[in-house]
């Protein structure tokens, strides 16, 4: 991405996600953003359609985030550890891709919100939050933010650009060097946050702050 494009907003359509079958015929993935690089996979945003028990696929050298959207929940076996139930909306767990996790469904199918990132060189931070009020983002150089309508619809303000996202849509905002600039969401519903940034765990949680009515 270069330096124009590092100012931009971008809205992502529901409708332009692609969706694939998983190859044990367990679910669907349906894809909402995804980043490579020469080294292959940096990181990938999608959403995750459970619909029977099963293993999920292995995928060395990346950390998940998984927070369940929708439906009764999720218990999962992850390696040796206890079973860890993803049964209250919002709920999250993080797990690296190259365990061994076998799933069971507590009471049908479930949407499961999947970040993915490559270990050492990006770190995720997943958020869900009630839109009522105007919400704050702000990020460091070279983050990325996506703001996913999980219900309700969403404006996006952010250096003279504005953009609109409805149901199901997600907004895309770069950090560049302009990264003092920060983006302003206002609207009505629920939203899924992923910041997207530096490894280095020194570095400030990007929580979104809510400006005062």
């Amino acid at each position: 991405m270069n330096a124009k494009d590092s100012h931009q907003l971008q809205r992502l359509r529901a409708s332009d996600y692609r969706r694939l079958r998983w190859k044990n015929d367990g679910g669907w993935t349906t894809e909402i953003a995804l980043h490579e690089d020469t080294a292959g996979l940096l990181w990938r945003v999608s959403i995750a359609t459970i619909e029977r028990d099963g293993p999920f696929s292995h995928f060395p050298g990346i950390d998940r985030v998984l927070m369940l959207l929708d439906g009764s929940g999720i218990e999962l076996d992850i390696d040796a550890l206890p079973a860890q139930r993803l049964s209250r909306r919002f709920a999250q767990v993080a797990f690296p891709g190259e365990a061994a996790v076998d799933c069971r469904l507590l009471a049908g199918p479930t949407r499961d919100f999947n970040v993915m990132t490559r270990r050492g060189a990006i770190r995720a931070e997943v958020h869900a939050r009630p839109l009522v009020d105007a919400m704050l983002l702000h990020g460091a150089p070279g983050d990325t933010w996506l703001v996913h309508v999980h219900a309700g619809a969403v404006t996006a303000e952010r250096g003279g650009e504005r953009l609109d996202a409805a149901l199901g849509d997600t907004l895309r905002i770069d950090f560049g060097a302009d990264a003092a600039q920060r983006t302003i969401l206002t609207g009505a519903g629920e939203v899924v946050l992923v910041r997207l940034g530096s490894t280095d765990v020194s570095a400030p949680s990007s929580i979104p702050d809510s400006l005062p009515p």
